[in-house]
């Protein structure tokens, strides 16, 4: 999927993050368990400047549990500071102000050894658009202060949130980078919904959704549409006639016909993509390290 994108308020954003580094002490990049490697702007390199990271594997309920332990194990062997949180129930967000407060453990020494009282730990929250940063800033912050929606695009500024007496909050609009250069990088984003719809080709995403599933979760598929004898990938060219096949048949089931018998391909395709956000395809994940 060729997507090519860097809206105003994004470059903006990153702008404003770059201006604003000087003052932080952790950054928190906040990605998307479904998709751990794709949802990491490579853009947070050059934000972060050599601040210590903490990486935050949200929306864990929505990922294949083994997939994620992997990842955590496979991010921790690149000496990064992994958790697993999902924000919309709160689970692991309580462990975040300590694990920030570790993170400055150096920078408190040095302030103290010079006679200085460490101000309250200030993290910039980094991460792509409709990845739940809103939604873990409230959890974080115990009321509802940044504004959450099912979209992305939705915080426009940044701005400063307390959480407690121990640490300050930098939020910052989700942003994307302007190529995507591995087409199957914005295939995922996609698929989770990182992405405006307007901008999607629908078609395309739910055939990758087809693909991934046929390899690694063809039980879930079968019992999803009702189907029977599931064909295997060869990879080879003649997998795409396996899939249109397949989407054909889902399309039958789900009498998405349009006049002469013809199957709905947009219909069909949006079946499947909503399928998957909406989890009743089961906790899916679509790449492994």
């Amino acid at each position: 999927m060729t997507i090519q994108w860097y809206p105003g308020h994004m470059a903006k954003a990153k702008r404003q993050m770059i201006e604003k580094i000087k003052q932080i002490d952790v950054v928190i990049e906040l990605v998307d368990s479904r998709i751990p490697s794709s949802s990491r702007n490579p853009l947070v390199e050059e934000i972060s400047s050599g601040k210590p990271r903490l990486l935050l594997m949200n929306k864990i309920d929505m990922a294949d549990r083994q997939a994620t332990k992997q990842w955590k194990e496979d991010f921790e062997d690149q000496g990064l500071t992994v958790h697993l949180v999902n924000s919309q129930t709160g689970q692991g967000v309580a462990t975040i102000p300590d694990a920030v407060h570790k993170l400055t453990a150096a920078r408190r020494k040095k302030l103290e050894e010079r006679g200085f009282r460490p101000h309250a730990d200030r993290a910039l929250i980094l991460g792509i658009p409709n990845v739940g940063k809103s939604t873990l800033i409230n959890r974080l912050a115990g009321k509802k202060i940044a504004k959450i929606g099912d979209r992305p695009g939705v915080t426009k500024a940044q701005q400063w949130i307390k959480v407690g007496s121990t640490m300050e909050l930098l939020d910052t609009p989700g942003i994307l980078w302007p190529k995507f250069e591995d087409p199957r990088v914005g295939l995922c984003l996609a698929a989770t919904g990182a992405i405006k719809e307007e901008l999607l080709d629908f078609q395309e995403i739910a055939l990758f959704l087809l693909k991934t599933m046929l390899t690694h979760y063809r039980e879930p598929l079968a019992e999803r549409y009702t189907l029977e004898d599931l064909p295997e990938l060869a990879g080879t060219e003649e997998d795409q006639d396996v899939l249109i096949r397949l989407f054909d048949d889902i399309g039958r089931k789900r009498g998405c016909l349009m006049s002469g018998g013809y199957i709905d391909y947009d219909r069909v395709s949006e079946i499947i993509v909503r399928d998957y956000r909406s989890q009743k395809l089961g906790p899916l994940t679509l790449e492994w390290p």
